[in-house]
């Protein structure tokens, strides 16, 4: 969006939100890979705007420490006691006295918000020239928001909140949305203006429009094209409408990129994650944080990725994944659990029941089932086998494996680390490797085999093993019998 005049955003997020019962502040309840606050900011983003205020209140310390991770840029300022919006767009406005321009007002509670939306917003306001223009929005519903009261021409009259309006006026379905764009100057002039003077006893930043219109001052409304983007939350019930709402909107939008998802509502997408052409997610699926899904991948069903990278065509059945990197057409799942840094080169195979965790998984490499990998490199086409366990842990330290190329280790193997095998080289099954096996070597713990006769007559009577074992030994002489009988009679 071009700018050609200054601009100040500020976001109202200092609110308890008593209805949703937390001890989280309200702004900072996570929504698709954003908090409802993060989302807004992420609306006004666009406008690049020379400052941006965010109000704080209840749970301060928390807004405070949240904003300084995702927008350090914008300065919180403090409403101390919670005196309606007017007080505290003024408190706001007191913090940045130079501020020039247009000043754009948001609820910190509209996830749903689009950034062309409020560009729009802001290109009318000032392309009129107006003082203030609110945004508006027609509802089916209008329970518990302020109307839009128009005059017989259908100019703005005033906005009046719900508690205050008369029946014909809530009767009214056009509703104010919460988001402002106000001219600076006439903005401070009014708000020095508000009075306490209604229900809730509070300053109402909607009375600025009645004072700037009484004043002969040009007052607008700007329509929103879909009343959804201005839906707010107060309780958790409204979160998770909301919350649907969203999954909706993205799924959508990665299917008319190229996306096949399977079951978009069983699919959920954080607004963070990225899902490049002919990938198909498969249902149950949740996708969060930075994840990247690679092209023609295949992800799903039953599947949970936080912060990884899936490469080109590869395939993630039932399985569970952070902070990994699985490369292009490497194979995980089913019920396998990638934990982070785990590296998985290009058609590396993590199969079923297995953990890897801080290892890389060479290219071609197999785990295929019941194993745990951790604190490894495993060199390209090596193959671990069945049940194998990498030992990296003494109670104290984690330490280190490697696995070389082309290894092969049997099944029900321990490498207790830090041990190296070469490459080429073999474990026998069932051993405990502690010591280092060369390059192209067979690597044997095993002890010798022992079978102790009667054992199970003498320490386990009449149990089923007994009899079963009894059973066997008579078949057996019988057997024994009849041959020696058949051999007399030759």
């Amino acid at each position: 969006m071009p700018q050609n005049r200054l601009r100040t955003v500020v976001v109202l997020a200092a609110g308890e939100g008593k209805r949703m019962k937390s001890s989280l502040p309200k702004v900072l309840h996570p929504l698709l890979g954003r908090t409802l606050l993060g989302h807004v900011l992420a609306a006004a983003a666009p406008l690049a705007a020379d400052r941006t205020v965010v109000v704080v209140g209840h749970g301060a310390d928390q807004v405070r420490a949240h904003l300084s991770e995702i927008a350090s840029e914008a300065a919180p300022v403090l409403q101390e006691r919670q005196l309606g919006t007017g007080h505290a767009v003024r408190i706001a406005l007191d913090a940045v006295p130079d501020v020039l321009g247009t000043v754009v007002v948001l609820n910190g509670d509209v996830p749903l918000l689009r950034p062309e939306t409020v560009a729009a917003l802001v290109e009318a306001h000032e392309g009129a020239g107006a003082a203030a223009t609110v945004l508006a929005a027609q509802v089916p519903d209008p329970t518990g928001l302020g109307r839009i009261v128009r005059d017989a021409e259908g100019r703005l009259e005033q906005i009046v909140e719900e508690r205050d309006a008369t029946p014909e006026q809530r009767a009214l379905r056009e509703i104010n949305a919460g988001i402002y764009a106000f001219d600076v100057a006439r903005l401070r002039d009014a708000l020095g203006k508000l009075s306490t003077d209604n229900d809730q006893g509070e300053e109402y930043l909607t009375d600025v429009f009645g004072l700037l219109r009484d004043a002969g001052e040009p007052v607008a409304v700007h329509c929103a094209p879909d009343h959804v983007e201005t839906l707010g939350c107060n309780d958790r019930v409204e979160l998770a409408g909301l919350r649907r709402l969203l999954r909706d909107r993205v799924n959508e939008g990665w299917m008319r990129t190229g996306v096949s998802i399977l079951d978009p509502h069983t699919t959920w997408i954080d607004v963070t994650v990225t899902v490049e052409r002919d990938a198909v997610i498969d249902q149950n699926t949740q996708l969060q944080g930075a994840t990247v899904v690679g092209e023609g991948a295949l992800v799903g069903p039953d599947t949970t990725l936080i912060d990884t990278t899936i490469g080109a065509g590869a395939r993630v059945l039932r399985s569970h994944a952070v902070g990994a990197q699985v490369g292009a057409q490497a194979s995980v799942g089913p019920f396998a659990y990638l934990r982070p840094a785990a590296r998985l080169a290009e058609k590396a195979k993590v199969g079923t029941f297995v953990e890897v965790k801080n290892s890389e998984v060479g290219a071609g490499a197999k785990v295929p089932h019941l194993s745990y990998v951790g604190d490894a490199t495993i060199g390209a086409k090596a193959n671990i086998g069945a049940a194998t366990i990498f030992v990296n842990y003494d109670g104290v330290n984690k330490h280190h494996t490697t696995v070389g190329e082309g290894a092969f280790i049997g099944c029900d193997t321990s490498l207790i680390a830090p041990v190296e095998v070469g490459a080429g080289a073999y474990v026998a099954a069932g051993s405990a490797i502690s010591q280092d096996v060369p390059p192209g070597a067979l690597g044997v713990t095993r002890a010798p085999q022992r079978s102790i006769d009667g054992w199970v007559a003498r320490k386990r009577p009449g149990t089923v093993s007994a009899e079963a074992s009894e059973r066997a030994q008579r078949a057996g002489e019988d057997a024994s019998g009849g041959a020696g009988a058949a051999r007399e009679g030759d």
